[in-house]
């Protein structure tokens, strides 16, 4: 039975939480805990909106409040709780977090210059939080979703994470070495969907923000 359960597709909605204050004026967050602004609690709840009619079995959530305010959104509808999962956490910058990227650049050129060029190995300054190369990051990213599609084989799950979680996702998926620059967009309350065979990430659908056009429709009204 357990080997047949192995086989068993799951589907993940990879979901990137709503804008933050930081997100608008382009500050680093990392492992800062940073809450919605009035802009991302909107696109949270156009996000649950359009999710209500799918089938969800679980919502887990990173532990920042950006990602857990989002997910509640998601799950709150559903009379469902969020499971927390800290490994769901956007990647830690170190000495870079809670700066501009102008301040970075200013502050600590090398690595700066470093973390431009797509040094995957680079070790970032430390700041309030130790830093984790990008290397060590899509370790992580991509191993906790994988042990999450593992312990829910047949299920949809949706996991609202960070914008530096989705783009490990996406590499993985479509085979996109590190080294190589992003040249897709990771968008505040996405939906990414993929799904998990056999313990292999697949793509099916990137940056779905379809949800989020009523609220521009709103502003003209």
């Amino acid at each position: 039975m357990q080997s047949n359960d192995k086989n068993k597709t799951t589907t993940i909605l990879l979901i990137r939480h709503g804008e933050t204050a930081w997100n608008a004026e382009k500050r680093l967050q990392g492992h800062l805990d940073i809450a919605l602004n009035a802009e991302g609690a909107r696109q949270a709840a156009l996000l649950a909106a359009a999710l209500a009619p799918e089938r969800i079995d679980h919502v887990i959530s990173s532990d920042l409040l950006r990602a857990r305010q989002t997910a509640e959104a998601i799950a709150a509808s559903r009379g469902m709780a969020v499971g927390i999962d800290p490994a769901l956490r956007e990647r830690c910058y170190g000495g870079f977090e809670g700066l501009l990227y102008s301040e970075i650049a200013a502050r600590f050129p090398l690595e700066f210059a470093a973390w431009q060029a797509r040094d995957v190995d680079a070790v970032l300054p430390l700041g309030a939080n130790q830093g984790e190369t990008f290397r060590q990051f899509y370790d992580r990213a991509t191993g906790v979703i994988l042990a999450h599609a593992a312990a829910h084989p047949g299920k949809t799950i949706a996991l609202v994470a960070h914008g530096g979680v989705l783009e490990c996702a996406y590499r993985r998926a479509v085979g996109l070495p590190l080294e190589t620059p992003r040249d897709f967009k990771v968008l505040n309350a996405s939906v990414n969907r993929f799904v998990v065979e056999e313990g292999v990430l697949k793509l099916v659908s990137w940056g779905e923000v379809e949800h989020l056009r009523p609220a521009v429709l709103d502003d003209l009204g």
